[in-house]
């Protein structure tokens, strides 16, 4: 337990390290001389500690954000929030979910290795959010022990497996077909984004060609215009809610100019972002030939959402305010569904929500990244909802699980705990073959696809 405990605490939970040990082995298996081995290795843990250093200037950034919304619509109820709920679940689910992170990875390199869904998922923090529902889910139905763990090993490996085998085919539009896959899992949000683009929109109208006058040609600076965008909504929000709520972030301060500070801030957390994932992609693409050649042939990698950012600017901003919306609207459908009260959570609709947008983007242009994110919007709230009922005592707490592939993932485990013992074992077995299935008839069709766009 304790080797365990430090690989999944120390290694696999650490996005940079994971990354950047793949990129290790991956250079060690091109034979690359000392000197490239290190550079490459650093290069790209720099890179995703940039990236992470981004995403955290957001979170902060968007911390005053949610306490604006809920004050000026004074609001009180469930806030998604994957790092607050994991935190709690530690406690109870520490050891199981720290076994069920560390084989689950085992399972999803086996699984890359033998079937045609070559995906090795990298996003770590996501692994362990999903092992932690996963423990949850089944630890509050009677389900512990050694069966948990290889239960719970089983589904994370195969969820880390399939999801980016089923959003690749839109994910080659999003990123013209660039050598690597998405890991992250809102994955069901980005795939109903996606269809839904296709279905209403038309990409040949994508946000990134708004014509703009040219008086004011420095919105065609996606970078401006998404600073300026928060800035607006920011101050929207602070005199809707007063400097009363404020008065915990300002320090005595004025409110206007805090909030104002803020919104710059998130323009400045979007530009190290950005910087980051041109440092990763340009140093974990090439080292991991290496794992292709040598470890998984054919493997690609499977990164975190933030790395569609650079393709689709203009729709990451268009996808979040359009999901927060359909945030806010399936809130107030809560109460008619019977279903707890979700409030927005700022940071899965900035990132999920950005995401869907650059989804519905690639495959229904503007429409489809309003419409596509505002259904993101809707997912995330009523999800959520439904998973707190799998959740046992943990559904009590005033924050739960965020993205939509934790939610589909955790109700269908605590139904299928349902079952007894013997019935889970069967279904889970059973429901995982079909769904690699799947995932690998998709697979092989893209590549076919591919070999006939290429001939």
């Amino acid at each position: 337990m304790l080797v365990l405990n430090f690989i999944v605490n120390e290694i696999l939970s650490k996005p940079a390290l994971l990354v950047g040990l793949m990129a290790l082995l991956g250079l060690i298996a091109l034979r690359k001389q000392a000197s490239e081995i290190i550079s490459g290795t650093l290069k790209t843990i720099i890179g995703f500690m940039i990236l992470t250093g981004g995403a955290g200037i957001i979170v902060g950034a968007l911390t005053p954000f949610g306490t604006m919304v809920q004050a000026g619509f004074h609001l009180h109820g469930v806030i998604p929030t994957n790092e607050a709920i994991m935190a709690l679940a530690q406690k109870s689910f520490g050891a199981p979910t720290a076994m069920i992170m560390g084989l689950g990875f085992v399972v999803n390199l086996i699984l890359a290795r033998v079937t045609p869904s070559k995906f090795i998922f990298l996003t770590g923090h996501h692994l362990f959010f999903m092992a932690t529902v996963l423990a949850v889910v089944l630890g509050s139905a009677g389900v512990t022990g050694v069966n948990q763990i290889i239960i719970g090993a089983i589904l994370l490996g195969t969820i880390a497996t399939i999801m980016p085998a089923y959003v690749h085919p839109f994910m080659r539009q999003v990123t013209d077909d660039a050598p690597f896959a998405l890991g992250h899992f809102n994955t069901l949000g980005y795939i109903i984004s996606s269809l839904i683009g296709k279905v209403t929109g038309n990409k040949s109208y994508s946000t990134e060609n708004l014509k703009v006058p040219d008086r004011l040609g420095f919105l065609r600076d996606s970078l401006v215009m998404t600073t300026l965008t928060m800035i607006i909504l920011y101050l929207i929000l602070a005199l809707a809610a007063g400097p009363q709520a404020l008065a915990q972030f300002t320090s005595g301060g004025n409110y206007i100019m805090y909030v104002v500070i803020q919104a710059i801030t998130f323009g400045a957390g979007i530009a190290v972002i950005l910087a980051g994932v041109r440092m990763i992609l340009a140093e974990i693409v090439p080292a991991f030939q290496g794992i292709a050649e040598k470890i998984v042939p054919n493997a690609l990698p499977a990164l975190d959402c933030p790395t569609t950012f650079p393709f689709a600017p203009t729709a990451v901003l268009v996808g979040f305010i359009a999901s927060l919306i359909g945030g806010i609207v399936g809130m107030f459908l809560m109460g008619p569904l019977g279903l707890a009260l979700i409030i927005p959570g700022m940071v899965p609709h900035f990132f999920d929500g950005g995401t869907a947008g650059v989804f519905g983007n690639a495959t229904g242009g503007r429409r489809g990244a309003i419409i596509g994110a505002f259904v993101n919007g809707l997912l995330i709230t009523v999800l959520p909802a439904l998973l707190l009922a799998f959740m046992g005592s943990f559904g009590l707490a005033n924050t739960t699980f965020g993205d939509s592939d934790f939610c589909w993932a955790g109700i269908l485990t605590g139904s299928l705990a349902k079952l007894g013992i013997g019935g889970l074992y069967i279904s889970v077995v059973i429901i995982c073959a079909l769904l690699l299935a799947l995932a690998g008839w998709i697979t092989l069709r893209g590549q076919a696809d591919k070999g006939t766009a290429n001939s």
